[in-house]
């Protein structure tokens, strides 16, 4: 397996099989592809200078067969991508639905830590301990935020690049060659 700086991802292989999943018991045209060639043409995707990969070359020591077989290997490998888009789709979806959850969890708990705080010092008076718990009351409320904030700041960008990636790979040219 090469990558050409010219924006092709070139993957060498003795037969075609070794493209998919053999635990995979799917049609052909919605099987999984082995996480190994899957991983390589992500990762290659990956050190790409601005990404731009044109096209996915699969070297067979066999000779190609039939001209549809090009079709059908290129449909396969875009289907398995674009599913994997639709997964990391509705990963986003649940990853937001879970910081709204932790979001209102934490302002509820953030308010009643924040009365709670306004009540006990109400009943320390001047006591020199009562910006103690005060303070501490609120670093609590506080830290129950730091889940959501974390969603909604860093956690879904990753996701969303990685969506992105696998659109444009569902979507990569795909040519089978005989290896020379």
């Amino acid at each position: 397996m090469t990558l050409l700086p010219s924006g092709v991802i070139e993957v060498r292989l003795k037969e075609l099989n070794q493209l998919f999943d053999s635990l995979d018991p799917s049609p052909f045209a919605e099987k999984d592809l082995d996480p190994k060639a899957e991983r390589y043409i992500v990762d290659s995707y990956r050190e790409m200078p601005g990404r731009a990969i044109r096209a996915l070359v699969v070297h067979l020591d066999q000779p190609v067969g039939i001209p549809e077989q090009e079709s059908a290997v290129a449909d396969a490998i875009h289907e398995h991508f674009a599913r994997q888009a639709r997964h990391l789709r509705q990963q986003l979806r649940l990853l937001i639905r879970r910081g709204l959850v932790s979001l209102g969890i934490g302002i509820a708990f953030l308010a009643a830590v924040f009365a709670i705080s306004t009540v006990v010092s109400g009943f320390m008076g001047e006591s020199p301990l009562t910006p103690l718990f005060e303070q501490g009351l609120l670093i609590v409320g506080w830290v129950a935020m730091w889940r959501p904030l974390e969603i909604f700041l860093y956690d879904w960008w990753p996701i969303v690049g990685d969506r992105r990636m696998h659109d444009r790979l569902s979507r990569i040219e795909v040519r089978l060659a005989n290896t020379p």
